[in-house]
């Protein structure tokens, strides 16, 4: 098996492509991010938004920095 590497614009790659006999296995497209907007909504700002699904709410956990540095009863 032998293969290729294309390189150019869309328009070449898919001319070069086309040349080719064989069968396309696996392609790599690198698409340009989208300027970010200069207002964010509170969500884009939630790293953590898309573990929401997967995070388990407890009341009974005091996590807060002075519990988490503070010794409990037997320690």
């Amino acid at each position: 098996m032998k293969a290729h590497v294309l390189r150019g614009s869309k328009q070449e790659i898919a001319a070069n492509l086309a040349l080719i006999s064989g069968e396309v296995r696996e392609a790599i497209v690198f698409e340009e991010d989208a300027a970010p907007s200069p207002v964010q909504s509170s969500e884009s700002l939630d790293i953590f938004a898309e573990m929401a699904a997967f995070m388990v709410d407890v009341d009974t956990v005091n996590d807060s920095r002075e519990a988490i540095y503070e010794r409990s009863d037997g320690e």
